[in-house]
């Protein structure tokens, strides 16, 4: 049905659908299912999404590394008292998506979306838009789709793993998804979405993946944050008429050969990057001890 990005905008194209409807479809002739069942599945996945941001708001965390814990409540107490630099909408969805880092670490229900490492961007930025734009739950799932078909092509063509593009893989891939599905939520066309999933990725092209003492923890979890930014900028970008000056695919492309020319040592070893500072390398032996 489509392989990339300019198959997936000609078909949306032709059949005057939304990239959620082309997704949505490709899933019922995949499956040999129906569009109510995929829904229903999608639904189950936007509530455990919501499940994860509502944990690291009201429960006390802490990561297995004890490298993180407790920065979504700290980031929510600024936004709540006025104090936030951001804005409410970006307050919000920085610190949900460091929170579902903070579930994920700590052993809790997550989505992968599309990594464990990247989980929090899509359901943290999605989540603060909906609070203010109250979209109901059908809405919601729709985006899902949309950011689905983003991902799918991403891993196909590139990847999402950071252990094979680095971190531009990953918080990328996922702020990428996450702004098409913003673009689609607020009425735009399959064309403005994909601009922005581009943006966003050339946003962090060449980002590495340089996790401390070998734990999706820090900076992974910072990262998620900076990616539910970069998804709001880049959609608001698309919306506004700013289109990218490079297609989605060859973005896309351009990616992943970024991603294959960094070297291993910045490709979710732990042996380069923040990871190999000084203090990178204290925490690690410090987790070591412990064990």
């Amino acid at each position: 049905m489509f392989g990339n990005g300019q198959e997936l905008l000609a078909f949306c194209q032709k059949e005057n659908i939304s990239i959620s409807d082309a997704m949505i479809r490709r899933e019922c002739d995949l499956f040999e299912t129906t569009a109510d069942e995929v829904q229903q599945c999608m639904l189950r996945q936007w509530q455990v999404m919501e499940s994860s941001v509502e944990d690291a708001l009201s429960k006390n965390l802490t990561s297995m590394g004890g490298l993180i814990g407790g920065e979504a409540k700290k980031l929510m107490k600024r936004q709540k008292e006025g104090t936030s630099v951001c804005g409410d909408i970006t307050a919000k969805a920085v610190a949900y998506s460091m929170g579902v880092l903070e579930v994920n670490a700590s052993m809790g229900v997550i989505v992968a979306a599309p990594t464990a490492g990247s989980s929090g961007i899509l359901p943290g930025t999605l989540k603060a838009l909906q609070e203010k734009y109250h979209w109901n739950d059908s809405q919601m799932t729709d985006a899902l789709f949309c950011a689905s078909a983003i991902g799918l092509i991403i891993s196909e063509k590139a990847t999402v793993a950071g252990a094979e593009g680095g971190c531009q893989a990953e918080t990328g891939s996922a702020a990428a998804m996450t702004a098409a599905a913003i673009c689609e939520l607020m009425g735009a066309t399959p064309e403005i979405s994909l601009h922005a999933a581009a943006i966003c990725l050339k946003n962090v092209m060449g980002q590495v993946c340089d996790p401390i003492a070998g734990l999706v923890e820090a900076p992974c979890q910072k990262r998620n944050g900076i990616g539910a930014a970069n998804a709001l900028i880049s959609a608001e970008m698309a919306l506004a008429g700013i289109p990218s000056l490079i297609p989605f695919d060859e973005v896309v492309e351009a990616m992943g050969h970024v991603g294959r020319s960094l070297p291993e040592s910045l490709r979710e070893t732990a042996l380069g990057g923040v990871a190999a500072t000084p203090t990178g390398c204290a925490y690690k032996d410090k987790l070591r001890q412990k064990i």
